[in-house]
């Protein structure tokens, strides 16, 4: 259930209408709208829906960010280099304090950073990330303009507050730093192992006032968990304060601003007021960072210990050309704060000075950096922190590779200073770390707050691979150990499939579409659609075709953009959303903020996977091939400089699973619910880009399976001997809801067992076999569901017995053959599947011949 420690929690969908909302209401805009007013040809205007911008496309050249020069006094001349070795442009920007470019131009084509640009400038040197890889999969999708049926309009709800990058790039809706920009901007941004926020001067909840950056750590002993074993949920202590980064200029009128959005960084910048256009403290916040780093700007550094104060502050020692301070924090842990000074200002190392037990000051005019680490590893990890003190990293650029059933997938970084780069790794990441790097894997750990522990590891470049790509897998049921889909049965078996089928098919075509809902219309649509791949893959039975044709009817209402809730184009964030929710942000599960679009439009992406597969002719139809690529570019974006959609806006390649919480502020960070449907969100990529010869997307589609599998079962689905997560919590065998703070064995819409494990198996698909290995499986139905467990109310039932499948298909075959005692009820089958397709997993699974 949603936490009161939780701001804003989404809502995650169940199988079964009968759903209540329990999404939080934010507070929003009231617009004019009437959903089911007709919309006109051409498109629509702003009486039917929102109001139109200019018909003029927007400007997507580059443009600079406004943060102001720190190390860097001249404009910088950089150079692109394309895929053929030419440069592309030469581009003159104000310099940011970091000054490297944060625009990557591609058009069908590899980025390239001329060997490893470097620039220097008053000795200090930036070293841009190596992107030149051969065969990225990460290249656009074939790019069409926002379809007329489709109205655009610069009115979301909710405000860009404090946001300065161009209004006409794209922005993350998803990522981790949203918090930066929502709401009051104070809510924590999870970079693991740490977390900030700006505290705005705050006090409740037992806060230092400050007007500073706070930043924490979080230790297991410091957990909160109830009674019981298992526990129920566990959370870490929200906002507690470590340390603090501040300056002595920042007050009552201070401001928080954010700028170059990309999908592994953001720069979080605080202005001494709103009048002024340069902030006086920025910070560069990445995924995995080992420094908090705040950049200075002419201010005088303040650096505070909340509660008790500073246990001790060591002399000043000098390392390299930082000088380091050890602190023992109020806790008693040990932190390295080391103060990096540009080489033009002279910085004596005594300047600073305590002025409280919680509070020390540094010298007025300040200008460079202030890096803090904790350090739970002593002398090892003070060494491993002195060598790596000065440089740091403030951006990301992810590359991938796929040969046959390889994947390799690489995070290249952009760093400002000469000593090495030391970067955090989860769990995952180490599990699939190139054997080449772990030579540069190091004993310093810290405690991640959802995601086990942290591992610093030496690198420019991460590079992680996958060697079992399911690129096997077809609409049909799919074996892992022989990588082998099976569709053929004996006569027998067709026959009762073939039963089921056409049963199926005459009761989804009397189905009424819910079309208020893009959630439950695709479950609606992605059931119609396998039901059509059955008759006529599996059994042969001439019903497919009127059956393709009515499904084709069904999907036409939605690419002409005629349901009851219309789509629009929200140049705003820069997304395709649904206008239920301009009067009521909890609408169709908050998609309108963002919420959930890859459980949304995975579901008719997979369905228009199945009728182009099945009909060809139907791809080159209207605009139905480039509506399906609007559904894939909005949730899963593969440009980096896309112009209408942000990168990759769901799925994160750092956590290596989908965020589904989107514009809503959340004292507990981004969550996800249904690791199962954002695992079909990806089977259904891939199977478009199949489907349309899309190469590089089937393989992007292959490799998110790939590190989903390995996310799933590292952080989502726990397996007994599980040390990601507290030893009391993991008997619960799936987490239920996911935050970045904290782990509820729960859903939104209920606590019963078969809810919050069922969220986390439907839909059963071909890709469930892959995702959910049978040792889980087993371990999840004895502890749970055996001993007829199973036998619970509704759709569940049919989820369970379908999952049941993947290790036992004799006995979910002759279910939802028979039923139960002789006696079968279609309302054990869930909304979003079939019988016949649940005979059709059991057989093709081993269930019969």
């Amino acid at each position: 259930m949603p936490s009161p420690n939780d701001a804003a929690p989404t809502s995650q969908p169940p199988s079964k209408p009968d759903f209540e909302n329990t999404l939080s209401k934010a507070s929003s805009t009231t617009f004019l709208h009437s959903a089911s007013a007709a919309l006109p040809s051409g498109r629509p205007s702003l009486d039917t829906l929102i109001t139109i911008t200019a018909s003029s496309p927007p400007d997507h050249s580059f443009k600079p960010t406004n943060t102001a020069s720190l190390f860097i006094s001249e404009p910088l001349q950089t150079t692109f280099v394309t895929s053929m070795g030419q440069p592309e442009s030469k581009l003159s920007r104000a310099s940011s304090f970091y000054d490297i470019p944060t625009e990557y131009k591609s058009l069908r084509q590899t980025v390239r950073s001329s060997v490893r640009d470097k620039v220097n400038s008053f000795g200090l040197t930036t070293t841009a990330a190596v992107v030149d890889v051969e065969d990225n999969i990460f290249v656009p999708i074939q790019q069409d303009n926002i379809l007329p049926q489709i109205p655009i309009g610069r009115h979301h709800p909710v405000p860009r507050t404090g946001i300065e990058d161009d209004e006409d790039r794209t922005l993350q809706t998803n990522k981790f730093y949203a918090n930066a920009f929502l709401g009051n901007q104070d809510q924590p941004i999870w970079t693991h192992p740490y977390s900030l926020w700006w505290s705005r001067g705050q006090t409740q909840g037992g806060q230092y006032p400050t007007w500073g950056m706070s930043f924490g750590h979080i230790e297991a002993e410091q957990v909160a968990m109830p009674e019981g074993n298992p526990a129920q949920h566990y959370i870490n202590p929200p906002r507690r304060q470590s340390l603090i980064l501040s300056a002595q200029e920042l007050g009552l009128q201070t401001t928080l601003t954010t700028d170059t959005h990309l999908p592994f960084s953001v720069n979080v910048n605080l202005k001494r007021d709103a009048g002024v256009s340069e902030p006086i403290l920025t910070f560069p916040v990445v995924q995995g960072m080992s420094f908090i780093t705040g950049g200075y700007r002419n201010a005088t550094p303040v650096i505070q210990c909340p509660g008790t104060g500073f246990r001790s502050i060591s002399p000043p020692v000098q390392v390299g050309r930082s000088t380091k301070y050890r602190i023992e924090d109020a806790d008693g842990r040990v932190w390295l704060a080391y103060v990096n000074p540009v080489p033009t200002i002279t910085y004596d190392s005594n300047a600073f000075r305590p002025l409280d037990s919680n509070t020390v000051i540094g010298p007025p005019g300040f200008k460079g950096t202030i890096q803090v680490a904790k350090n739970p590893l002593g002398t090892e990890g003070e060494s491993i922190y002195d060598r790596a003190a000065g440089s740091f990293v403030f951006e990301a650029v992810i590359t991938g590779t796929v040969n046959g059933d390889r994947g390799a997938y690489s995070l290249s970084y952009t760093k400002v200073g000469t000593a090495p780069l030391l970067m955090f790794v989860l769990p995952h990441h180490l599990q699939s770390l190139d054997p080449a790097l772990l030579p540069m894997v190091t004993r310093l750990t810290l405690r991640t707050t959802t995601k086990g522990p942290a591992t610093a590891v030496w690198a420019d470049k991460l590079t992680f691979l996958e060697p079992n790509l399911p690129t096997t897998m077809g609409f049909g049921p799919w074996d892992p150990s022989t990588r082998s889909t099976r569709s053929h049965f004996s006569a027998a078996v067709t026959e009762m499939i073939n039963a089921a089928a056409e049963r199926d098919l005459r009761s989804v075509m009397d189905e009424k579409i819910p079309e208020d809902s893009m959630y439950y219309a695709g479950k609606t649509l992605s059931k119609f659609a396998t039901i059509v791949w059955i008759l006529r893959e599996v059994t042969n039975s001439p019903l497919w075709v009127p059956g393709l044709n009515r499904l084709k009817d069904a999907l036409a209402k939605y690419i002409e953009n005629r349901q009851r809730a219309p789509l629009y184009y929200d140049d705003h964030w820069k997304g395709l959303v649904s206008s239920a929710g301009f009067t009521d942000p909890g609408a169709d599960f908050g998609n309108t903020y963002y919420n959930d679009h890859h459980f949304h439009y995975g579901y008719f992406v997979y369905a228009a996977a199945v009728v182009g597969t099945l009909d060809p002719a139907w791809l080159t139809q209207g605009d139905n091939k480039a509506w399906v690529n609007t559904l894939v570019k909005d949730f899963a974006e593969s440009d980096y400089n896309g112009r209408d959609y942000p990168f990759s806006r769901s799925f994160d390649w750092w956590h290596g699973h989908s965020w589904a919480k989107g514009l809503f502020e959340s004292a507990d960070g981004k969550d996800e619910e249904s690791s199962s449907e954002d695992g079909f969100a990806s089977f259904a990529v891939k199977m478009w880009g199949r489907c349309v010869g899309d190469v590089e997307m089937e393989k992007r589609g292959n490799l998110m399976l790939a590190i989903q599998a390995r996310s799933f079962n590292n952080y989502f689905y726990l397996q007994s001997n599980n040390t990601n997560h507290p030893p009391r919590f993991v008997p619960n065998a799936v987490t239920g809801i996911l935050f970045e703070n904290k782990v509820d064995y729960a859903t939104y819409f209920g606590l019963a067992p078969e809810l919050i494990h069922g969220i986390h198996m439907l839909p059963l698909s071909p890709a469930s076999s892959y995702l959910r290995p049978r040792a889980f499986v087993r371990e999840e139905w004895d502890r749970f569901f055996s001993n007829e467990r199973w036998k619970v109310d509704g759709g569940w039932r049919g989820v369970l017995m379908a999952n049941l499948a993947l290790i036992d298909p004799w006995a979910s075959w002759e279910f939802f053959r028979t039923g139960v005692d002789g006696t079968w009820e279609d309302s054990w089958i869930d909304g979003g599947s079939s019988r016949a397709w649940s005979l059709v997993l059991a057989a093709g699974l081993g269930g019969v011949k």
